[in-house]
């Protein structure tokens, strides 16, 4: 019988718990491969298309031109002095989602209350579409124009609407809190 020497089996008990203690870890961090969290936003992506299809026949017009449309199925933003929002979405192209996004917002200001609102971004040009795929972290800003309001009425997407190269519709708005603008938001590219 071979006697294999303590350091030894210190070593190969070390590398066991140490290759133990490993998976683990990697399997808690939860990077979202093979979790149901893509068919979750994917089926609320279809969801929120649906409503807005129906609610606002106009926007049917305006996703057959665009290159592209990033669809946030729920946002809920929060305020009290300092305010927050939060929402996951999907990046549609040929209606294929291509890739998630997350959208965050942070404000200051007098605010108190908190809603819950969807919106659609249309990329009505190639360039439009590639800048917000290639950036790492785009801001949505004042450049934004907007198809539909706040309170869910319909601007008509006239030909000088529709030479804007993003055009934002926000509609589905519940809870209390004054007004809705994506001015400010932050969208990030996620795996969920």
């Amino acid at each position: 019988m071979i006697k294999t020497p303590p350091s030894s089996l210190l070593t190969r008990r070390g590398f066991a718990l140490s290759a133990l203690a490993g998976l683990t870890v990697t399997a808690a961090c939860g990077n979202g491969v093979g979790s149901p969290g893509a068919a979750t936003i994917d089926a609320r992506v279809d969801a929120t298309l649906n409503q807005m299809y129906s609610q606002y026949p106009n926007t049917v017009d305006l996703a057959a031109k665009s290159t592209g449309m990033l669809v946030m199925p729920l946002v809920t933003e929060a305020g009290f002095g300092f305010g927050g929002g939060y929402g996951r979405g999907a990046l549609r192209v040929d209606n294929v989602t291509v890739d998630y996004y997350s959208n965050t917002k942070a404000s200051a200001g007098f605010q108190i209350g908190a809603k819950q609102y969807a919106h659609v971004l249309f990329f009505m040009t190639q360039d439009a579409l590639e800048g917000f795929r290639r950036s790492n972290g785009w801001t949505a800003g004042a450049d934004l124009d907007y198809v539909l309001t706040d309170r869910g009425d319909s601007i008509s997407a006239d030909t000088n609407t529709l030479r804007s190269p993003i055009l934002a519709a926000i509609f589905g708005q519940a809870g209390l809190y004054a007004g809705a603008s994506l001015e400010g938001a932050k969208y990030t590219r996620i795996i969920p």
